[in-house]
């Protein structure tokens, strides 16, 4: 997988464009002035999360005795589920907390952006080619910053796109995460049969 490839699957799975009219609603209780703060605090806890699973992925599954091919199985399923909900979305989310209450970690940093079809997708990448972890850094510093630009700019790009142009952005985001969700099912599916073999 290249810098850029994991960079745009990442920021797939991410789905600002999804998220924006959640984060929206969440924050329509938080005084205007402070929304942008809180959002950007939200931003950069659901990094650093994701960056703690990068960091330490490889030793987390060498710990637990897991295998690529299972990892790569697991998130593809996970990843494949994620990207149905985005075609065929199902809004009825209750956000729970105070109406007063300013969201803090939860649900925005996680598990509305730094969810586990992400930590998933970065453990693959940690354990599967750990020598690129400067470039799997920087892809997702480059996913977290754009997702955290597109947020910023709800508002606006809900005012440009409108309702059914904010639905048809995620549903093609869904159906490209569909295709990578089959890419890393036939790719556990093949490690798998390989190891089989081996052990054979």
């Amino acid at each position: 997988m290249t810098l850029f490839s994991a960079a745009a699957t990442l920021l797939l799975i991410l789905d600002p464009f999804g998220n924006i009219v959640i984060f929206n609603a969440i924050l329509e209780r938080v005084p205007k002035e402070r929304r942008r703060r809180v959002l950007l605090r939200e931003v950069l806890i659901a990094y650093g999360i994701l960056m703690t699973f990068l960091l330490v992925g490889a030793k987390l599954l060498a710990f637990l005795g897991l295998q690529q091919s299972s990892l790569s199985l697991a998130g593809g399923i996970l990843l494949f589920l994620i990207a149905i909900g985005m075609v065929f979305p199902n809004r009825g989310v209750q956000f729970g907390g105070a109406e007063d209450e300013e969201p803090f970690i939860v649900p925005l940093a996680t598990p509305m952006i730094a969810g586990p079809s992400g930590i998933a997708f970065l453990l693959l990448l940690s354990s599967k080619e750990p020598g690129r972890l400067p470039e799997w850094i920087f892809a997702v510093t480059a996913a977290c910053g754009i997702s955290a630009a597109i947020l910023i700019m709800g508002d606006r790009i809900g005012r440009i796109l409108g309702a059914r142009g904010m639905r048809a952005a995620e549903k093609l985001m869904g159906m490209l995460l569909i295709l990578v969700a089959v890419q890393m099912i036939t790719d556990g599916v093949s490690l798998y049969w390989n190891s089989l073999q081996a052990a054979g």
